[in-house]
């Protein structure tokens, strides 16, 4: 592409209105004008989606098109805005290429912009887009039966098995609009009828067949609503995460949820975390959530790969 065609760069932003009941809808306008004021040389297009498919569309379609940075100006990009879906989706369409993808919260989770380190107020988010420091991060490749009858699908955060996973599948299909508490009342549900799970795990080619509350897979290292899920989780280290939590009764699976959102759980001894580059999950009656969506049954494998994506982070 010449110079003399290039007239600036493109930020796509993708927005899902009703992520946070309605709240990314309510900022969209103010996310807008601050990406057009602090960005006056960008053209910014604005997709206000309908469905999880038109906006898994709109995202693979800002890619694809996207142009490099040309004499020193800045590449076109592509921003997703809405709750850890829609950074799913982001991350989906730019895993693999050198496109950058800013991310904004807009839903009632945003765990992935907690576990790589980006603002979870809007106009913090914003700001580290007009920034435009980036870094390269690693994404968990997951294989396998999934959700939507994809072969492969890239993992920003977390992919949840066991009474984590049971939880976030409730909280996702409640008919209950409780916002901000739906994980909370989908965890006292779940609960109440939880046994302990018959894992098989295959860590880095080595067999482990045991019960367990629950094991999850982190590349980054947040879930559930700000849940530490795997709290010592890296993105740029090359490795996945494993928590495992161990068979304990369900009063002290109460007593040690709302320690996650500190980290403190890890005291306990029930409580086992592992590093791998690869984990195979495996088990009756099992069926995986990643990034706050469907991912598909098991048996999932699960791979870290490293500097698979591009996004926009504090410097």
């Amino acid at each position: 592409m010449s110079l003399s065609s290039y007239n600036g760069p493109i930020l796509t932003l993708v927005v899902n209105p009703s992520a946070g009941g309605g709240r990314a809808r309510k900022l969209l306008p103010k996310v807008a004008t601050a990406l057009l004021t602090e960005l006056p040389g960008a053209n910014l297009r604005v997709f206000q989606t309908t469905s999880f498919s038109e906006a898994r569309l709109r995202c693979i379609a800002a890619v694809e098109q996207a142009r490099p940075a040309v004499a020193g100006q800045r590449s076109d990009a592509l921003v997703v805005m809405g709750g850890d879906g829609m950074m799913h989706l982001g991350l989906n369409a730019c895993a693999g290429t050198d496109v950058p993808l800013g991310v904004v919260p807009g839903g009632r989770g945003n765990d992935f912009c907690r576990g790589v380190g980006v603002p979870s107020d809007v106009m913090g988010a914003v700001r580290v887009i007009v920034a435009g420091g980036t870094r390269r991060i690693d994404l968990m490749e997951a294989r396998g039966d999934l959700a939507g009858g994809a072969e492969r699908r890239w993992v920003g955060s977390i992919v949840s098995t066991g009474f984590d996973g049971r939880v976030n599948y409730r909280t996702n299909n409640s008919t209950v609009p409780l916002g901000a508490l739906s994980y909370a009342w989908a965890t006292l549900a779940e609960l109440r009828v939880f046994e302990p799970l018959p894992y098989r795990l295959l860590i880095d080619g080595v067999p482990r067949n045991q019960s367990a509350m629950f094991a999850c897979v982190g590349n980054a290292g947040v879930f559930g609503g700000g849940m530490l899920g795997c709290p010592n989780a890296d993105v740029e280290d090359g490795l996945l995460d494993v928590t495992i939590i161990h068979p304990v009764s369900r009063a002290t699976l109460l007593r040690l949820l709302p320690t996650m959102y500190s980290g403190g759980f890890v005291k306990d001894p029930a409580v086992e975390l592992l590093r791998a580059r690869e984990v195979v999950v495996d088990g009756d009656g099992l069926y995986g959530m990643a990034d706050g969506e469907e991912l598909g049954r098991v048996p999932l494998r699960l791979r870290a790969v490293e500097d698979m994506l591009t996004l926009f982070s504090p410097q």
